[in-house]
């Protein structure tokens, strides 16, 4: 049986989780934080989280996994058959990622860790969020899903990376991020219906006071 390891609140562990649901996967959820101690590195290299514990060994980086998930269990397909069609929903999932999720990230400390970022900061990653969604405006296809007619992996990344980096924009730049792209509002609104990503926020509201106490505990460290 497969293994997840991470915790209810982290973006990149509910991308995978979503996967998991989609697929109807039989799987366990490990509560795991990152670490850098050596027993955890041995599963995850840099200490990261989330990570994926297979029978033949552990993966980390969520790319990978969600390809891994879909190499294993093919159906439902949430890749295209077509290879150009793949490519196309790969390179939305990497300029999410590049462009998006890493820049709005390092906002974090300000908007949900109760800490600060300075200005210099918050004039740095502006930029790149509005060229990010710009690029966007190009690629994606919000008909009904992110990447047009099927659901595929593309939906589950962007269902948690502009969650967050839509507060982020919204707090920090007063701006609507989203709004940003024709319709993914919409498929946005579409991809958090599902029963899989309803049990996923309501675990996420539910874990929200352990992971603040968590960071507290950190700090104080």
């Amino acid at each position: 049986m497969l293994r997840l390891h991470g915790f209810a609140v982290s973006n990149y562990f509910n991308m995978a989780r979503m996967a998991l649901l989609e697929k109807g996967a039989e799987f366990e959820v490990v509560e795991t934080y990152p670490s850098q101690d050596a027993s955890f590195l041995a599963r995850s290299p840099l200490g990261k989280v989330p990570c994926l514990e297979t029978g033949n060994g552990f993966l980390s980086e969520t790319s990978v996994m969600l390809e891994y998930i879909e190499e294993v269990l093919p159906s439902p397909a949430f890749l295209p058959r077509d290879a150009f069609r793949r490519a196309q929903v790969r390179q939305a999932i990497r300029m999410m990622e590049l462009y998006v999720e890493l820049p709005a990230r390092r906002l974090y400390p300000g908007v949900f860790f109760g800490g600060s970022n300075t200005e210099a900061t918050v004039a740095e990653v502006e930029p790149v969020l509005r060229k990010a969604m710009s690029g966007l405006r190009g690629v994606l296809r919000c008909s009904p899903f992110v990447m047009g007619e099927e659901l595929t992996l593309a939906d589950f990344f962007a269902a948690f990376t502009f969650s967050l980096a839509g507060t982020v924009a919204r707090k920090v730049y007063d701006w609507d991020l989203v709004a940003e792209v024709p319709g993914l509002d919409e498929a946005l609104a579409r991809i958090n219906e599902r029963d899989s990503a309803r049990a996923i926020h309501a675990d996420m509201k539910a874990a929200m006071a352990a992971f603040q106490a968590h960071i507290a505990r950190q700090r104080g460290a």
